[in-house]
């Protein structure tokens, strides 16, 4: 059955002005729905509309609503099926010949999310507060999103994104994916970069603004034909790479290290942990328990990766060195049963958001007193948990291991992000051979 459409007033509904508005009735099915426009008349001056004598105003409006007629003839021609729904969606809520309106989005979220309790994240997720103007909003895709990331327990994840809308937001507002362009995208980056924000945060907010656009596409929230990021588009800018390996001596510094405070101690081990540990992650070093523990081996998952390939999750497995050891038995549980975690980091019975909550507070804790110890000792580089992951990768290049070994050993999923953290290592390389070369004259 076709889709049929008409353009007249709104005979019911005469304003203080004497006109009426007028609406476009679209019938499909038996069903119609009508949508008003930005146009009014007088009866008279629409008996008046298709006279071929019409000036002025009145021929001004027969042009207008021809226009209107045309696109939309033009734009059900280029639909494959027609539901009202998408003609809002498609035609009218993107055409400034209609008057703008709020539009109540019903949400049709999965079979989990009726059951999924989000009374906890309330307070930390007050995107769940945000509403939606239009269903192409990206507040709608943006919140969806990071419910579906709170319920697969992906709570940093659901924080990156809940981080980047508030600054897209903050940009320009809650427009629509239709406003998502090339011009606007470049304009976002310069804005942010006005305000002292590096390329990698420009790079990390369009690269969760790119996955929302591609989910609004699967959703029927934007068109394909307008995506603005690629070749000849929006190209999202590289992250800079800083080195962020520490030499040998830096090191021997930190290993050497000795403190009567306690906190500073515990920071300067658990670093080393994760040194030690083949360049572990501070959230990983949390969850460990004393079931990873075999015949002087650990073995654990990645938990970064551990729900995005879990089809194909690779173990990571370190030997326990004397080092490891002893950082074990100073630090560690003294209760040690297989389902104790190793450190006394989290315990068991923690809803999600809790348990996010204090890896957070072990990664701020380690760092803020590792940025002591280095001071202490003079070392002019980060301190952060990440230094040591860069260290592993860099001196373990040093010492002849392949790039695959690097990979297994760091737990990446990808070559390539074990080339990036190389990246600097081979930098060093090529300036140390520079100057070998140059010296020669001196």
């Amino acid at each position: 059955m076709s889709v049929t459409f008409v353009t007249r007033p709104d005979m019911r509904r005469q304003k203080e002005n004497g006109t009426y508005p007028i609406k476009m009735w679209v019938m499909f099915k038996r069903k119609s729905k009508s949508y008003q426009t930005v146009f009014e008349t007088t009866a008279a001056d629409f008996e008046k509309l298709y006279s071929p004598n019409t000036k002025g105003a009145i021929k001004q409006l027969r042009e207008n609503l021809k226009d209107l007629n045309i696109s939309a003839e033009l734009y059900l021609k280029e639909i494959d099926d027609f539901s009202f729904d998408e003609f809002e969606k498609g035609f009218v809520l993107n055409n400034p010949a209609f008057k703008e309106r709020k539009i109540k989005v019903v949400i049709k979220e999965h079979e989990s999310s009726k059951t999924f309790d989000y009374s906890i994240y309330e307070k930390r997720f007050v995107i769940f507060k945000e509403t939606h103007p239009y269903p192409d909003s990206i507040s709608f895709m943006f919140q969806t999103y990071v419910k579906r990331l709170l319920r697969i327990g992906k709570i940093g994840s659901a924080v990156h994104y809940q981080t980047a809308y508030h600054s897209f937001k903050k940009f320009r507002g809650n427009v629509r994916f239709a406003d998502v362009t090339v011009d606007y995208l470049a304009e976002y980056q310069y804005w942010l970069l006005q305000q002292n924000k590096s390329k990698t945060t420009v790079g990390m907010y369009a690269r969760n603004m790119r996955t929302m656009y591609n989910e609004a596409i699967e959703a029927n929230l934007a068109k394909r034909k307008n995506y603005p990021f690629g070749r000849r588009k929006y190209i999202i800018p590289a992250s800079r790479n800083i080195k962020k390996a520490l030499t040998g001596e830096d090191l021997k510094k930190i290993y050497c290290y000795q403190t009567d405070c306690p906190k500073k101690s515990k920071a300067r081990d658990m670093w080393l942990f994760m040194y030690f540990g083949n360049g572990m992650n501070p959230k990983d070093v949390a969850l460990l328990k004393y079931k990873n523990i075999d015949e002087g081996y650990i073995t654990f998952e990645r938990s970064k990766v551990e729900r995005t390939s879990a089809s194909d999750a690779k173990q990571i497995t370190f030997y326990i060195t004397e080092d490891i050891q002893r950082i074990i038995n100073t630090w560690g549980n003294v209760y040690k049963s297989t389902d104790t975690y190793l450190f006394p980091i989290l315990e068991e019975g923690l809803n999600p958001l809790t348990e996010s909550f204090k890896i957070d507070y072990f990664i701020a804790t380690t760092n803020k007193w590792m940025r002591e110890v280095f001071k202490e000792l003079g070392i002019q580089k980060k301190s952060s948990t990440i230094v040591s992951r860069h260290t592993v990768a860099t001196h373990l290049k040093f010492a002849g291991a392949s790039k695959e070994y690097i990979q297994e050993s760091l737990g990446h999923s990808s070559i390539k992000t074990t080339e990036n953290y190389l990246d600097s290592f081979e930098r060093e390389i090529k300036k140390e051979f520079a100057e070998r070369l140059s010296s020669i004259f001196k």
